[in-house]
This record gives C-alpha cells, structure tokens and sequence, in this order.
C-alpha cells in the first residue's frame, strides 16, 4: 500500500538524517583535531520494484559515510622540532606499543604527527601510537629489507646520546720566511729538542675516543738543503702519547718541504706525508689507530704553506673532528630523515621515517586515535622515501590541520535538519492519512 509505503520511506528518511547529523557532529567536534579528515554522507536512493507501468511503490532513501582521507590538510607551522606533517600524499607508519613484535602492537598508518619523546625518548603522538621508521646504522646504510614492516622500529631520540668524531684531515696554511738563515740540521733534532725549530706550531687533533691530542708541526731552515727548501718533522706533543722516540711521526724521507722562486709551494719535490698514519698511539691511551690526510697547499699556489720575506706564522688551519658531545636535539628533513645534534657542533643521522601510500587511501578503516587500517578496497601498503614513488615530503615542525570547513559544516546541518523534518512530517501526513481511511467505515 502506498500509504504504508510513504511512512517507511520517511522512516528512511529520518534514519538517513540521522546517521548524516552523526557525520556533520563528529566533524564539527574535530575542528582542531591534527590531521582528521572530513567525512561526509552519500546518499542513495531505496528503490521497490513495481509490477505495473501505471502504479509506483515508494522506497526510501539509505547513506553511507564517505571518507576524504585523500583530502590535503593546509599546514601550520609548530614550534617543535618533533612535530610532522606531510605535503602530499602518503601517511606516518605507527604502532600501539613501544617495541613491536609478533604478539604485541598493531600498525596503523595516521597523519596526525604531533610527536613528543615518552619517557624512554621514544616517539608517539598524542594517541600513544609510536613513530615507525628505518634505522639508520652507523656508515649511514638503510636497512636492507624496506618493504615490509618487519624492517622499521620505533624512533628512539636518546638512541644516540653522545658522540665524538676523530680527526681525519688536517689543512694547514702558514708563511716561513724566506730570508731565514740556515743551520746544521740532523732529521730527529727538532723532536728531540737538540736545535729549536725555526718555525713551529702544535694542532689539536681529536682521538677515537673524543680525547685532544697535540701534533707538533717543525720547521727548520737546513744547510744542507738547496734553496727554498725546509726540513719538516711531526711529532706528538707530548712525546709520551705515541711509542715512537721522542714522539716523532714522519720518517727521514718524508720530511722535505720545497718552494718555488715566487714563493708559492712546490709540490713536485716536496716530500711530505699527505697521509700520517699513526698505529703507534701509547697502550695506555687505549685508543684506535689514526690516519690523517693533511692538506700542505696546491702546486705553484698561494692557498696552503708559502715562502714570502715576511715572518714564519701560521695564516689558518682547519683540523676536523670534534670532543665528546651531548644529544641537544634533533632535526628533521623533508625527506625524513631524524638527524641528532649535539653540543660538540656534530650531527648524526639515526633514522629515516618512510610514508606508506595505498592505491585507495579512501578506503582504508578508521580506528581511534586519528589512524587506519587497511582494507581489501584500500589495497596494500607500499613504504617510500619521501619524495619517491608518488609520495609527498615530509614538513618538520608542522602539523597538517583538519579538513574540516566549519561554514560547510553549518550549512549541511541545517540542510540535514530540514530534511529531518520533513521525513517527519511524511509519517505524520501519511498517519492522518490512514486515519481518514478508517473513519470511512464508521
């Protein structure tokens, strides 16, 4: 009957309403919520089939939520280092626990990044779900399996919490002068103190173990060289730090400095270490082998050691390395990668945050706390480096805000509550309707 009809079909109406009103609250109260994406209802005719051309038999009317989780949130900048966003597609990999395993912990994909450290200076957001991400070893390779999810761990800011750097290339620029009188001169003199250096100056260089360490650098204009030539000896300062007899590094036949007419350094006959490899380091120090490449200048150039008529100095050096420094904080790139820094001026780099994309992001599953899951209609996750494979980039220290328009939202609730309304006033209408239809027979 198509009274009857009508009173269901605004029964579906009312329930349809319903649900939408649900949807249009539910985003209304996540105005503010870091990376929620809107959701909306789509709304689809119910048909009942009628078996003749002259009479129609009404149906309704049923929704469905449709989620616009593709949708691009506008960015907010954040004051925190650990706080992330994406820009494009792609989502943050998460787990409900601290350290995954087989037994424990769910994955999840979000792109809600307000991150902060717990306790142990791991990363989670403001659900408790962690921060998943490639560890980053210690030549700064990638793990080799970057498929599955077997190969990330939760980032872990203090995995790292301070570091040295040894010494691996000395440069050194100084002027001797040209107009230095010669003397007798036996290779071993300076280090043994048995003749004064004419010129002499001692670099800090740092050990495997962030320790600083002297390396004296002499110069002694020999009488027994030609021209433009000096004597060069290196030695550790104090002497006691290496085996060698009186600290001295470089052998008699790498011990020569040579000079061109103009002043400038003349490499072809220079023989001096461009490589001072120290394996003698003192067993008490127990520290590791040194080797040192040491930069003396460019052939017939002015940019390293000179020879000028104006007094032996050194002009500059740059010595590499750095002394034990503490875990200041991190820094994120756009392409994910977690970088250490510390109070010593060096960085490191411990980890890299991939995005997983899916070839139907709208279909993933809400879970609570902001994250998805996969569905059969999402498809499977793929990881990417940022940037690669259709993935956005990440944006550090930003947050990606709801999608939410609160004007659209407004409007759809009034619209909503109109047509909740009138689904009401259908049943009302069709009960006075069926109310006529009985007073015939009294």
């Amino acid at each position: 009957m198509s009274i009857y009809g009508a009173m269901f079909s605004g029964v579906s109406g009312i329930s349809s309403q319903s649900q939408a009103m649900g949807m249009i609250a539910d985003n209304i109260s996540n105005v503010n919520t870091i990376g929620y994406k809107t959701t909306s209802a789509s709304f689809t005719t119910l048909v009942t089939a009628s078996r003749s051309a002259t009479t129609f038999s009404p149906g309704g009317v049923t929704s469905t939520p449709r989620a616009l989780i593709d949708q691009q949130g506008l960015l907010q900048s954040s004051a925190s280092a650990t706080d992330l966003a994406i820009s494009g597609d792609g989502f943050f990999v998460v787990n409900t626990a601290a350290t995954p395993s087989t037994t424990t912990g769910t994955y999840m994909y979000t792109r809600a990044g307000s991150f902060t450290t717990d306790a142990n200076g791991k990363l989670r957001n403001a659900a408790n779900h962690y921060l998943q991400a490639w560890a980053i070893d210690s030549s700064g390779n990638l793990p080799t399996d970057r498929t599955s999810l077997a190969g990330l761990e939760a980032v872990n800011v203090n995995k790292v919490t301070g570091t040295a750097e040894a010494t691996t290339t000395i440069e050194i620029d100084a002027n001797l002068q040209s107009s230095q009188a010669s003397a007798a001169y036996t290779f071993g003199d300076m280090s043994a103190g048995t003749v004064t250096p004419h010129f002499a100056r001692t670099l800090q260089i740092v050990d495997s173990k962030g320790g600083q360490r002297g390396l004296t650098f002499g110069f002694f204009r020999n009488n027994a060289l030609a021209a433009n030539q000096w004597s060069v000896e290196i030695y550790a300062n104090p002497a006691t730090d290496v085996t060698n007899a009186n600290g001295l590094l470089n052998a008699a036949g790498t011990s020569l400095l040579a000079f061109n007419t103009d002043g400038t350094l003349d490499t072809a006959t220079s023989n001096v270490p461009t490589t001072l490899n120290i394996t003698t380091w003192a067993a008490a120090l127990g520290i590791a082998n040194s080797s040192i490449t040491i930069d003396w200048g460019t052939n017939a150039s002015a940019d390293g050691m000179t020879q000028f008529d104006a007094a032996s100095t050194l002009l500059a050096s740059n010595v590499n390395g750095a002394v034990f420094g503490s875990l200041t904080g991190v820094t994120v790139s756009t392409e994910g990668v977690i970088t250490a820094l510390f109070d010593n001026g060096t960085r490191k780099d411990i980890y890299k945050v991939p995005l997983s994309m899916f070839p139907n992001p709208n279909a993933l599953a809400n879970e609570s706390g902001n994250a998805f899951i996969a569905t059969s209609n999402s498809g499977d996750f793929a990881l990417q480096e940022a940037g690669n494979g259709g993935a956005g980039t990440v944006a550090p220290s930003a947050l990606e805000a709801s999608t939410v328009d609160l004007a659209s939202e407004f409007t759809d609730m009034i619209q909503t509550q109109q047509a909740y309304s009138a689904s009401s006033r259908i049943i009302t209408t069709a009960d006075e309707m069926l109310d006529e239809l009985i007073r015939l027979v009294r």
